[in-house]
């Protein structure tokens, strides 16, 4: 497999242009392995939560939504034993719920208290940091306009720290629906797995309207979905096909796609499984650029990138954009009881 990384200072990705050099005569079908791709810190803290809490405490282990957006990962799990529910109320009283990465609202927190469980919060810190930049901004009586997808359970969340003074905007064209008190008090924050060009565009559309709204304290949208799509665009302008590993319910997965598209991709497509990949996509491609969201494990790239090499796409080619090398510490009430139990407290586990 051959490394191909952007040139300091142009971004230029092709080994040719690199001077790492393509063999002459090399294949020319092949493929471009966007890097940075797959789990993220966030989405590894919170499935290896799961993974512990089961060893632990043993099975069953109620889990209120998905733990992370992702078909394979939540079948795994139930199958370990896990029970994923939609609401508290579902939950037997005084059982072990754990929070899912994308964050939940006081009022849940307050639900699963009065029903007596025992809760286990594997919500991703970054989503932390932003409920904690709600909770400052609604505390100083700002109007905040939360970027984000109506509906999708962090914006849910995140916007339930303080629903008086919270306003979803769902991408640009809604921008011109925003209402606030005071044009001096409001600022925007944003779900942390939206298209970083698309937010920007819908901050640019709110600003023509709020001239004086002002930004967040830091970047919102987390740095595995910026270095992903970074990784895509690179891959996606020098593709003919781009591949993208992931559920549909995968706002960052989601976001790749449309990322690809925009970054000169001829057609690009979202799979749970290579079993999905048709052949009628690979009509005059030589390219195929592949990726996979924050909550997909690599197996799954795994079995697309064999299921390309039996189609004659044998030449994988990483395309690198950054190196990541965070972590995150385990939920604070599992890292409390299993080291009262005498057990490992880090985020290491081993899989099957």
């Amino acid at each position: 497999m051959t490394d191909i990384k952007p040139i300091e200072g142009n971004g230029h990705l092709l080994a040719s242009e690199s001077g790492a050099g393509v063999a002459v005569g090399a294949p020319s079908k092949k493929v471009l392995l966007a890097s940075p791709r797959g789990y993220c810190a966030g989405v590894d803290r919170a499935v290896i939560a799961v993974e512990k809490a089961l060893d632990h405490y043993g099975a069953p282990i109620y889990v209120r939504k998905q733990i992370v957006h992702n078909k394979f990962v939540v079948s795994s799990l139930e199958k370990r034993g896990a029970i994923f529910v939609d609401e508290v109320d579902e939950v037997p009283t005084g059982s072990i719920l754990v929070f899912s990465a994308h964050g939940v609202s006081p009022a849940v927190v307050e639900a699963a208290n009065q029903r007596g469980l025992q809760t286990i919060d594997a919500t991703c810190p970054l989503v932390t940091k932003v409920h904690r930049e709600v909770q400052r901004f609604a505390s100083e009586d700002y109007d905040i306009l939360l970027i984000g997808h109506n509906g999708h359970e962090e914006v849910e969340g995140t916007a339930g720290e303080a629903p008086e003074r919270v306003q979803v905007i769902d991408g640009p064209e809604d921008a011109a629906n925003a209402v606030v008190r005071d044009p001096n008090k409001v600022i925007w924050l944003s779900q942390t797995t939206l298209s970083v060009d698309e937010t920007m565009e819908t901050v640019t559309r709110l600003r023509t309207l709020l001239p004086t709204l002002q930004n967040p304290p830091s970047d919102d949208i987390c740095y595995a979905t910026q270095n992903r799509q970074v990784a895509i665009k690179k891959v996606g302008a020098a593709s003919d096909l781009v591949i993208v590993v992931g559920s549909a319910n995968s706002s960052n997965t989601v976001r790749l796609v449309e990322v690809a598209k925009q970054a000169g991709a001829k057609a690009a497509y979202r799979v749970d499984f290579a079993s999905e990949i048709k052949d009628e996509w690979f009509s005059d491609v030589e390219t195929v650029g592949v990726s996979s969201g924050a909550s997909v494990p690599e197996v799954l790239v795994e079995e697309v990138l064999e299921s390309l090499a039996i189609r004659g796409f044998g030449d994988v080619r990483n395309v690198t954009t950054a190196e990541e090398d965070i972590q995150f510490s385990l939920p604070t009430e599992l890292r409390r009881d299993l080291k009262a139990a005498g057990q490992e407290t880090s985020n290491k586990i081993k899989r099957n």
